[in-house]
């Protein structure tokens, strides 16, 4: 029998309403998923009023004011605050991008934060990230080489090095992996988006000498063949790249090495 339901106890409540001002001021309201091991529990919404001549203008800053003000026990990620180290990914709004770089401006009504969508979660807004990066780690993300070392450096002309722009700029936030239809479905074998566009960038560069080895790693009706072109990586993206592109330029590659 075809179950059409969610398990009972994975189904988010409405939970418990922090700190609802009496007064007037500036607040602004924040509908905040929260979820905890430690319990059995199911995952609830929870209700926070931030105050906002008191916090910064970004999605982080009301979190992170959550955190100090109301309650301690709120769980993120978060790191450079500067859209950098890809850490405080979460779908804010409906979508996935960096709580750093989300200005509250941007967002109409209640502000509705989840975690990365169709990934376990390790606790509230923490996905766990496990099986992402052991997919970054399968492509070999270094420069692989065959020809002795140079005394100084692997030189580069200018086009070349040009070729990496947009494969370079990606910071491993899995914006883009957990917007991905068939990432949620086939995540077992499909790369996704994320670990495709890093291994476009190995592929790419004029330095390596492991190409035929990495195409070799992505001929299979999964790892590479489940992109549909949906686009919707390219959307999420929160540095403006485009593995889709990167995606579409492999397969071209696995064709081309064939005539």
């Amino acid at each position: 029998m075809v179950q059409l339901t969610l398990p009972k106890n994975s189904k988010p409540k409405q939970g418990k309403t922090w700190n609802k001002p009496e007064a007037g001021g500036n607040w602004r309201e924040f509908h905040v998923y929260r979820w905890s091991p430690d319990d059995t529990e199911n995952p609830h919404i929870d209700t926070y009023f931030v105050d906002m001549d008191d916090c910064g203008p970004m999605v982080l800053d009301a979190v992170i004011w959550i955190k100090d003000k109301i309650d301690p026990t709120l769980t993120f990620r978060r790191s450079c605050r500067e859209g950098i180290c890809g850490s405080c990914s979460m779908n804010i709004d409906g979508t996935n991008t960096l709580a750093c770089t989300k200005g509250l401006d941007e967002i109409d009504g209640p502000v509705k934060i989840y975690p990365l969508p169709h990934m376990a979660v390790v606790k509230d807004l923490v996905p766990d990230l496990n099986h992402f990066y052991a997919q970054h780690r399968s492509i070999e993300p270094w420069l692989q080489t065959t020809t002795p070392e140079p005394a100084r450096e692997w030189k580069q002309s200018k086009e070349d090095r040009e070729k990496l722009d947009g494969l370079y700029e990606c910071i491993l936030c899995a914006c883009c992996s957990t917007s991905c239809p068939s990432y949620w479905w086939n995540s077992d074998r499909y790369l996704g988006p994320a670990a495709l566009l890093q291994a476009h960038r190995w592929v790419q560069d004029s330095r390596d000498e492991a190409t035929g080895e990495r195409l070799d790693n992505l001929e299979d009706p999964f790892r590479l063949y489940r992109c549909h072109t949906i686009m919707n990586c390219a959307k999420a993206c929160p540095k403006g790249l485009s593995p889709a592109k990167s995606i579409a330029d492999l397969k071209q590659k696995m064709v081309e090495r064939k005539y």
